[in-house]
């Protein structure tokens, strides 16, 4: 068996396109595009880049992007302060706190310092709870992203058993809610399962969301199994051992190109939700 690739690259060009168009019509009946902004606090190398390619990306579709860098140095409590500024700026639709933040800093006060309306990367407490519950909302970019993928390639998810390597409260937690409402029988493994290997092994759908190279070995997958690689680590290396995995699963992810380009485009098409929603509300 060699596995299909679940080409997120593709998924993600053609949602770009439909943004596109949506952005056009909203500037036309608001005469305004939707505006993101993100903050970056310190230097940290990979964070510059993924802030880069999201406004890049922005400027492609449409979206007013603004960037706002903050040295290292900053505090949780000016970090919390800039973020309600934002949350207050009735000409900003989306807030995207480009995490991880610098050790010092409380990531989430600083998180729910950002009003949920605006949550367009779905990592406030009030986005999760929405998400958990099936309520209008905003969902973590990443897991929504994830979600769509399984939808493109016509995943069935009722009734499943799905297995969710990793605990995040932005990635690992939410796509397993996800997953659940979607009446799949979700399993929440994470680097300290002690039968993490057996867990795998009875899965249909593996999530790879722990953060460690490798981690998930090929002769794991069950013959047949959907894996989705939601890892990135250095030399572009996801958390399942792909060329192994690859000659049992059904479906994969590659990485690059399979879960982070869905990221991004989950990101700005919330941010036009967004700006629609503050439209019809008159804000």
């Amino acid at each position: 068996m060699t596995a299909q690739l679940m080409d997120g690259a593709s998924l993600a060009d053609e949602t770009f396109a439909q943004i596109a168009e949506g952005t056009a019509e909203l500037l036309a009946v608001a005469g305004r595009r939707p505006c993101l902004v993100t903050v970056l606090v310190g230097d940290d190398p990979s964070s510059h880049v993924y802030v880069r390619m999201k406004v890049n990306r922005s400027g492609k579709v449409g979206i007013e992007s603004r960037r706002i860098d903050l040295p290292q140095a900053t505090t949780t409590a000016e970090l919390v302060a800039v973020l309600k500024e934002l949350s207050d700026d009735r000409s900003v639709d989306g807030i995207l706190l480009q995490h991880p933040v610098p050790a010092h800093i409380d990531e989430r006060a600083a998180f729910e310092a950002i009003d949920p309306s605006k949550d367009v990367d779905g990592v406030t407490r009030t986005s999760f709870a929405r998400m958990a519950f099936g309520e209008p909302g905003f969902h973590s970019a990443t897991p929504g992203g994830i979600l769509r993928l399984l939808d493109r390639y016509d995943v069935a998810l009722a009734g499943v058993r799905a297995v969710v390597v990793g605990r995040s409260p932005i990635l690992g937690r939410p796509i397993g809610m996800l997953l659940l409402a979607r009446d799949s029988t979700v399993t929440f493994c994470h680097s300290k399962t002690g039968d993490l290997a057996d867990a795998v092994r009875d899965a249909d759908i593996v999530i790879a969301a722990v953060g460690r190279p490798k981690l998930i070995r090929g002769d794991w997958i069950k013959p047949g199994a959907v894996v989705v690689d939601a890892g990135y680590n250095a030399g572009n290396v996801g958390d399942v051992e792909f060329a192994a995995a690859a000659t049992r699963a059904k479906l994969i992810t590659p990485v690059p190109g399979g879960v982070g380009p869905m990221t991004i485009a989950v990101l700005l098409d919330q941010t036009l939700d967004a700006a629609r929603n503050h439209h019809q509300l008159g804000q």
